[in-house]
């Protein structure tokens, strides 16, 4: 089983799923702890809007109009922040585009790579992904469903569901592993 340290982790919120979609706030908790949260300004052609989205993550369009930073101040912010190396989501078929839109609005390109949670997680791990994740969530009184908030989540779900494993071979074992 390769090893690997604490993962430097992306969450993206956006106004709503599908192809006209659109990434309003990005948060980056990197493997020392460091935490990085931007709202993001829609650009022009950027108007779809789901309440249902809203609804989840509680971040109106109108907010986002006037607190949100343009694209390229982003980007250029998390090229800084992350630096070359891989990041990872844990919806990485959402996360991927939306970061995408966010780097092309900018005209920019990313220096680090984003890479699905499936690439470093065990099989072990991610069977008792969900689980673990509600119960941290409960355990680390995590209430907003935002992005550094839940890139934190992510990376805490990953930590002990590695330590679970290696702390409980059992349990792999019984997973097939």
């Amino acid at each position: 089983m390769r090893k690997h340290g604490c993962p430097t982790i992306i969450d993206i919120e956006a106004s709503g799923f599908g192809s006209r979609s659109y990434p309003i706030e990005i948060g980056v908790v990197k493997s020392s702890g460091e935490r990085y949260c931007a709202l993001i300004r829609p650009q022009p052609d950027w108007q779809h809007w789901c309440s249902n989205a809203q609804t989840v993550h509680g971040i109106s369009r109108e907010l986002v109009e006037s607190r949100g930073r343009c694209p390229k101040e982003i980007c250029t912010e998390l090229n800084h922040f992350i630096g070359e190396i891989t990041a990872y989501s844990d919806a990485w078929t959402h996360d991927s585009p939306w970061l995408n839109r966010l780097f092309f609005a900018a005209r920019i390109n990313p220096v680090f790579h984003l890479s699905p949670i499936e690439m470093i997680a065990t099989e072990a791990q991610l069977l008792a992904w969900d689980e673990a994740k509600k119960r941290l969530a409960k355990q680390l009184d995590i209430k907003r469903h935002r992005a550094s908030g839940d890139a934190y989540l992510i990376q805490q779900t990953y930590l002990y569901t590695r330590n679970l494993m290696e702390t409980h071979p059992a349990l792999a074992r019984r997973t097939g592993l």
